[in-house]
């Protein structure tokens, strides 16, 4: 694979993840969505469902990482790094496009969730905060805990995505992708409740980096002091599984 098609592959997979999962969210959180208040388990199916959809779309140009704490896990594994910078460019900025369509297309709701009136001037509610259409934000603010369980649930991504690789079958028939997307869901049902599971830095990142800059009226704060918790947790998970998978397969 060229730098050239890594890159472009990563863009356009991390892309289609960011603009599903941070859609799903937008669609259970903000007011006049249809899907407002649908719950835990409909934002958990909306990420496994950009994973199924992105890593599809990248893989025949990049392998479909989409995700830094895989491209680690997969250089600690087999010691190729040359190729790391260009995976991880492509899944930031990729991030970042994905969350900016995302925004546009709940951009009136967005501006309906700003208003504290509705068009007959009756009372519309406090403006729901957006940070978490973008950005993962702990239930409960411990660093320690957090990071511990972002590790975690990091390992119980990228150690099952190294494996399947040994699996017979799977490769050659298309399906790990689709094993990798169930994956997610279920770590976004069992593990995703501390800090809403960002296992992937790129995620995290490029969107916490949108809603500071995009003119969302009312939108809060982008919590910069508990963003390296999603980026060091996955990192450091992605490395470890990588180190348990040379060691033990």
């Amino acid at each position: 694979m060229s730098n050239g098609d890594i890159f472009v592959g990563e863009v356009i997979g991390t892309a289609i993840l960011i603009l599903f999962g941070a859609g799903v969210c937008a669609a259970v959180t903000l007011r006049h969505s249809k899907a407002r208040a649908s719950g835990w388990v409909v934002i958990a199916f909306g990420w496994g469902f950009g994973v199924l959809a992105g890593a599809y779309t990248a893989a025949p140009l990049s392998g479909g990482h989409l995700n830094p704490a895989v491209t680690i896990g997969i250089a600690v594994d087999t010691g190729e790094w040359g190729k790391v910078w260009v995976y991880l460019l492509g899944q930031l900025v990729g991030a970042v496009l994905g969350a900016v369509l995302a925004y546009l297309v709940y951009l009136a709701q967005f501006q309906a969730n700003a208003r504290t009136t509705d068009a007959a001037g009756d009372a519309a509610g406090e403006p729901v905060p957006t940070l978490g259409v973008f950005s993962t934000i702990p239930e409960i603010r411990n660093p320690v805990a957090n990071l511990i369980t972002e590790i975690i649930a990091t390992v119980a991504l990228v150690l099952p995505v190294l494996a399947f690789g040994l699996t017979k079958g799977l490769g050659e028939s298309g399906i790990t992708v689709l094993i990798v997307s169930l994956l997610v869901v279920g770590i976004g049902l069992s593990l995703g409740g501390p800090t809403g599971y960002a296992i992937n830095p790129a995620r995290d990142l490029g969107p916490r980096i949108v809603h500071t800059f995009l003119p969302i009226p009312n939108k809060g704060t982008s919590d910069w002091g508990y963003a390296w918790i999603p980026v060091v947790g996955p990192l450091i998970g992605g490395a470890l599984a990588g180190l348990v998978y040379n060691a033990a397969f």
